[in-house]
């Protein structure tokens, strides 16, 4: 089994993942389960090895996971489709985009309003 790379956030909230809303993200991501892409911003002092970590994991195929505590204090993981590293006046921050599972879509007329399919 191919072992993936792990974004840990160790301390701290729960990260806040904000919808996108450039649709050339989604493209970034498919795969067998409907996703949306959200992002979230994580400040940190490591982030030129997490950059290059998961730089590597991306060059050998291996997926990259974002590893972080949920409301509830368990353990959560998402795919991550992309991320960037920037300066701010308060240190590194890592702008992280992750493939979020969504809702399946439904078959057209099983929707109890007879509407189009929607996602949420």
């Amino acid at each position: 089994m191919i072992e993936p790379e792990l974004i840990e956030i160790i301390e701290g909230p729960p990260p806040e993942f904000q919808p996108t809303i450039q649709n050339w993200l989604q493209s970034l991501y498919e795969g067998p389960e409907v996703t949306e892409v959200a992002m979230c911003q994580l400040r940190t002092v490591t982030g030129l090895d997490i950059q290059e970590r998961c730089e590597l994991a991306w060059q050998e195929r291996r997926p990259v996971l974002l590893d972080f505590p949920d409301q509830w204090g368990m353990r959560q993981q998402l795919d991550v489709v992309a991320l960037r590293l920037s300066e701010v006046e308060e240190g590194q921050l890592l702008t992280i985009w992750v493939a979020v599972p969504g809702i399946p879509v439904e078959e057209e007329g099983d929707e109890e309003d007879g509407g189009a399919p929607y996602l949420d």
